[in-house]
């Protein structure tokens, strides 16, 4: 490589790592290589009253299930529900996604890419934005309500028989992850893109054997169950890396790094890394999103047009991409990178709901599901460089099991004046209790009450327009998944 080279200067900016991490890297094998169809919106109910009730049914059976924050950290339940259903996950390839931030926009990226490449895709990922159906999604869009209800009806006489073998009743995510692996298998599809729910080596996803493992950055979330270190959550995380597999990994604390790798040499997987073995080269803003340049594990690929605004998102990309190149095998059984032309035709057809989309014009109203300090400090960087509010409102509606001050700290440099509220989960964290929070991060005088999300945006659309329709006011709704799609509903989306 030429000392001109910019992925040099890559390298350099971005692997500043504890020079232990050698003796672990020696050990290991790492990767280096000697337009699909367009993602679609998020469902809205069915327009067919008896689809809508059937579906309304199926989600009251799930209701009555552990929900996703209650858990017993083992795969014995799936484990018998896969048995009994024949195991449909080992009748296709997959790739694994775990991490703390980026998952879904990365299963979203690897998806169309497979699918710019002639492959039917399955993606599971969670939470959902609005509808339950976005979680099983089939060749770029969400299965349709009858096909969900359909499946659940097809794999409830089984799931019955596991929940009367078993100690505990399979849970909301064990039945919807069995409903996704019975699908996929169905269809049937070339290549499942599975998301974990949380973690990684009890997760219920974890009875595939991801051919590729992809590990999106790892930070601070649910400590409570996975750890209160970097590395510590990349203990769980790693459950994931099997027997022989590809681990693509995102940039990581150092503590979290050598978690992997050191996971990386016990099962002989290859191991791939940004900054290493592949990265982003450059970007720059473009309108609607950013043009990035990507170093693949097969070379370059320039000019490649991303809808999507950050440079998380273009590191997103860059992990997107080295998945699809190692499963195709680039780098291991061949050194010829991917199609350019169809590589830019897939990306350019990405769309990541909730992740930093404007749903609304004069104002400007952006929603984005950050709901950990990390995830703020991304969009905070995002929204600093796309957008040119002069203004900004935030409205905040967190869940109470969140670092919540962390992550309103990491909002307040780029709010005037934030509006609290809550969703209508069970898990939100109560306006008032929000609100003592954010007065002591902002001061009183930039802190807003409204219980109401309704409310809450009336309000912050009211303080983004006091300067005059043409004066760069903005609001970002942010907090939570569920705040995100109850105000995506509120302002006509979906």
């Amino acid at each position: 490589m030429s000392d001109s080279d910019p992925f040099d200067d890559i390298v350099a900016a971005e692997t500043d790592r504890d020079p232990d991490l050698a003796v672990i890297e020696a050990g290991s094998r790492t990767l280096r290589t000697q337009g699909g169809p367009p993602q679609a919106d998020v469902p809205g109910r069915p327009a067919d009253p008896e689809v809508d009730k059937a579906l309304r049914d199926v989600e009251a059976d799930l209701a009555t299930r552990w929900g996703e924050t209650k858990l017993e950290p083992s795969v014995d339940r799936i484990a018998a529900l896969m048995d009994v259903l024949g195991e449909p996950q080992r009748s296709y390839p997959s790739i694994h996604i775990t991490g703390t931030n980026g998952k879904t926009s990365t299963a979203r990226m690897i998806e169309a890419l497979l699918g710019a490449f002639e492959l039917r895709t399955g993606r599971y990922t969670s939470p959902h934005v609005q509808s339950i159906t976005e979680r099983i999604s089939m060749d770029g869009a969400p299965v349709s309500a009858e096909r969900f209800v359909e499946t659940y009806q097809d794999i409830k006489p089984y799931i019955e028989m596991v929940d009367a073998s078993q100690e505990y009743r399979l849970s909301f995510f064990e039945v919807l992850t069995g409903m996704a692996y019975a699908a996929f298998a169905d269809a049937p599809v070339d290549v499942a893109v599975v998301e974990v729910g949380m973690g990684g080596s009890w997760d219920a996803t974890n009875v595939i054997d991801g051919d590729v493992a992809v590990v999106t950055p790892i930070d601070l979330d649910h400590t409570d169950r996975l750890g209160n270190t970097p590395g510590e959550i990349a203990g769980e995380k790693s459950g994931i890396i099997k027997q022989g597999a590809t681990v693509i990994m995102a940039q990581q604390p150092v503590d979290a790094a050598q978690v992997l790798l050191k996971k990386a040499v016990e099962v002989d997987a290859t191991v791939a890394r940004e900054g290493l073995e592949f990265g982003v080269v450059a970007r720059q803003v473009a309108v609607g999103g950013q043009l990035v340049t990507l170093r693949g594990l097969g070379g370059e690929y320039e000019e490649v047009y991303l809808p999507l605004h950050g440079a998380h998102q273009a590191h997103n990309a860059a992990v997107a991409l080295a998945a699809v190149e190692a499963f195709f095998g680039v780098g291991s059984q061949h050194s010829e990178p991917l199609s350019i032309d169809t590589v830019r035709k897939a990306f350019a057809t990405v769309a990541s709901p909730g992740r930093l989309e404007v749903v609304r014009r004069s104002p400007t109203v952006v929603l984005d599901a950050a709901h950990n300090p990390a995830g703020a400090r991304a969009v905070t960087a995002a929204v600093e460089e796309a957008f040119q509010f002069t203004r900004l409102i935030g409205v905040v509606g967190a869940s109470a099991d969140k670092n919540v001050r962390g992550l309103l700290e990491a909002f307040e440099p780029i709010f005037a004046e934030i509006v609290v509220t809550q969703n209508s989960s069970h898990r939100a964290m109560d306006a008032d209790e929000l609100a003592g929070i954010a007065v002591e991060v902002f001061g009183e005088d930039r802190v807003q009450v409204e219980p109401r999300l309704p409310d809450a945006l009336e309000a912050a659309i009211t303080l983004a327009e006091e300067d005059g329709e043409f004066a760069g006011g903005g609001v970002l709704v942010t907090g939570s998944v569920i705040t995100v799609g109850e105000a995506r509903l509120l302002l006509g989306k979906g």
